[in-house]
């Protein structure tokens, strides 16, 4: 592991988390393998990276050649065997428990003897989910935040099996990518998302007490502690599903009520108000 040059990365999964997870790796240069199962989602995420890129262009956040990288260094596929020789491959499909580690497994299957292995969770245990694979020492967290081609922290999780050169080379990449890195130990939620995501299901609770409308509540958390959102905005933009799949982790884990989804949350999720992204989550866009 020591010397390992990591030239090209495969990320699996290529929802809003996935595409601007390959889009910051091939602004940098790397050869990137976009994998999904759905084709139409590759389509969707080749939109997506290219109106970013072009509007980041525009803003004058990347280079000529950045946004060059961009439109030619990734690689749009629906064949998992394409990450084989990738050195170094992100899982970064919906936060769903055994999902992840379907997929973990059936990346491990194809995976380079030598590769790096990550999930891009944003809450379950690195220890679970690298139980079973036959790549567990060489398998991490690495937790980018939404959106990924502008926010500047990514989370690094080492799990019990982790190798520690695993660890250092991680942390060289995300300085690569001119992102910061903050290390946590492997707890439910890691850092951001136990102390974050509480505040939202909190929002929840406030909402279905009617101690404020939804505007106000936003209001005054924007005005009052200066947030750019409001928490029930801002679980509209992360998706209300995956807010709850996170509560349910963080109760699941630590057994303690303060952590219990608040019950208007799952009201929406049921009703398919997921937020931003089915159109009506607490907002309507």
């Amino acid at each position: 592991m020591k010397d390992h040059q990591i030239s090209s990365i495969g990320v699996v999964g290529a929802g809003q988390m996935g595409a601007g997870i390959a889009q910051v790796f091939a602004q940098i240069g790397k050869l990137v393998r976009l994998v999904d199962v759905e084709q139409e989602q590759l389509r969707a995420a080749r939109q997506r990276i290219d109106a970013s890129a072009k509007k980041l262009f525009a803003k004058g956040v990347l280079s000529e050649e950045q946004k060059e990288n961009v439109f030619g260094k990734i690689f749009y596929s629906t064949n998992i065997k394409d990450i084989s020789d990738c050195d170094v491959v992100i899982e970064a499909v919906n936060e769903n428990k055994e999902l992840k580690k379907n997929v973990l497994l059936e990346i491990d299957t194809c995976l380079s003897s030598s590769a790096i292995l990550a999930s891009n969770t944003s809450s379950i245990s690195i220890t679970w989910l690298q139980a079973e694979l036959k790549a567990c020492s060489r398998f991490i967290g690495l937790h980018f935040m939404n959106p990924v081609p502008i926010m500047d922290l990514v989370e690094i999780v080492p799990g019990m099996a982790t190798d520690s050169e695993v660890v250092s080379a991680t942390e060289g990449l995300v300085g690569d990518l001119g992102k910061q890195s903050v290390r946590s130990r492997d707890f439910p939620g890691f850092i951001v998302n136990r102390l974050l995501m509480p505040m939202i299901n909190e929002a929840f609770v406030a909402l279905s007490e009617s101690v404020g409308k939804a505007e106000d509540i936003d209001s005054a958390m924007k005005l009052g502690t200066r947030q750019p959102m409001g928490p029930l905005e801002l679980a509209d933009f992360i998706g209300l599903d995956t807010c709850l799949a996170i509560m349910e982790v963080l109760f699941s884990g630590f057994k303690d009520q303060r952590y219990r989804p608040s019950p208007l949350l799952i009201q929406y999720v049921d009703a398919g108000r997921l937020g931003r992204k089915t159109g009506r989550g607490v907002y309507q866009y």
